[in-house]
């Protein structure tokens, strides 16, 4: 009996040949990359541009419309990167909270027995869903905020709020001696409002019996901080904004560019959280709901304890992909100046420094980590709602 050759043998090994295509696939995009990054730095020697990341500790010299930290012109290159970094997760924070509120809204507007509301979620969906995203920003910055009376002529609620077309003017909270005891009692209420929903759900599990929760939490996270308000002498005082020569001083300024960017991402992503949310509800069975109703239930109860708890393993994992594009979608803030890592960094940071490889990177660094981080929390969130453990 003949036995065939070694080397027939592991030529026909699949798994073989599969893992020597899958290194010669790899050796090769790495040498095309490592190309593209020797040709880059020799491209920047000649022209006298070092790489490397000493220029993050060189003075900027250029000041930046809207900062959460201190800075000025004379903050270093690495500074200009941590006021774009913060400003991009404010407006992502904005967006994903506004867009989830509105989105969940419209969607179960979109079951309203009310023909006039569910006609008006299917029109928002249809509209804002089909005009790009740019077109948006464009119109909320051009169309609406620019044509904004001036500082002298702003619109305002009392003495304290005022809307012009350099943008919003709020009241700002002033801590005094004693207001970080109020920021421990609100931190010691939101953890004893997380507590008290698990033993809720544990008593609920072990007896049937339902605690009011919403009420009792209501009550820490309002009760406990204020009273620890009172005891410590109310530490607390309102800085106005006030009118002071052609604009206002004081308070907390909201730029126009946030605005139209948080507004229109928010509209944006809402109506595909909507779509998202109508697709949940739609994949629970309708024998669900007839039998809740059945049981005398009202249509908020069987919506809140019902249908949306069941719906969420289906809606999660598309609010998944719907935060990451919205965070993705902000770069788009380059277009109306809001200064975001993009705009800051990747536009007037590379362009005074030259440092293409060092900021693309860093930037590229910067948005995959948040998607990362959004991907590892909302998959968390949808094991916690799955109805089937894996």
């Amino acid at each position: 009996m003949h036995s065939k050759p070694a080397s027939t043998n592991f030529y026909n090994n699949v798994h073989i040949r599969a893992v020597i295509y899958q290194l010669l696939l790899v050796l090769g995009l790495g040498y095309f990359f490592y190309l593209i990054v020797a040709n880059t730095i020799g491209n920047m020697e000649s022209r006298g541009i070092k790489s490397g990341f000493d220029f993050l500790w060189s003075t900027a010299g250029f000041d930046i419309l809207m900062s959460l930290i201190p800075y000025d012109a004379t903050h270093t290159y690495g500074r200009t990167f941590v006021v774009g970094l913060l400003n991009t997760i404010l407006v992502s924070i904005i967006g994903i909270i506004l867009s989830t509120l509105l989105g969940f809204i419209i969607g179960v507007a979109h079951f309203s027995q009310n023909w006039l509301i569910r006609k008006l979620s299917v029109i928002y969906v249809e509209i804002f869903r089909n005009i790009p995203l740019l077109l948006q920003i464009f119109f909320w910055y051009f169309a609406v905020l620019s044509t904004l009376p001036s500082a002298r002529q702003s619109l305002s609620i009392g003495e304290a709020v005022f809307l012009n077309v350099r943008g919003l003017y709020l009241p700002d909270l002033i801590g005094e001696q004693g207001a970080g005891w109020v920021y421990i009692a609100i931190a010691v209420a939101v953890i004893l409002t997380l507590l008290l929903k698990r033993f809720a759900r544990q008593r609920q599990e072990r007896t049937g019996q339902q605690l009011p929760v919403f009420k009792l939490a209501l009550g820490l996270l309002i009760g406990l901080p204020l009273l620890v308000f009172f005891i410590m002498g109310m530490p607390f005082h309102l800085d106005y904004p006030e009118l002071k020569g052609f604009n206002y001083r004081g308070g907390i300024t909201v730029i126009p560019e946030l605005i139209a960017l948080a507004l229109s991402l928010s509209i944006y992503g809402a109506a595909f959280i909507a779509e998202a949310v109508r697709a949940g509800v739609q994949s629970v069975p309708k024998g669900q709901t007839e039998a809740a109703r059945s049981l005398g239930l009202q249509e908020k109860q069987i919506m809140k304890l019902i249908i949306v708890p069941q719906a969420m393993r289906v809606i999660a994992p598309l609010l998944n992909s719907e935060y990451q594009s919205l965070v993705k979608n902000s770069t788009l803030a380059t277009a109306i100046g809001y200064p975001d890592l993009f705009t800051v960094f990747v536009g007037t940071t590379l362009n005074q420094t030259g440092q293409a490889i060092e900021i693309v990177f860093m930037t590229m660094a910067v948005y995959f980590v948040f998607n990362m981080i959004i991907s590892i929390v909302m998959n968390l969130f949808n094991k916690k709602v799955a109805l089937v453990n894996r």
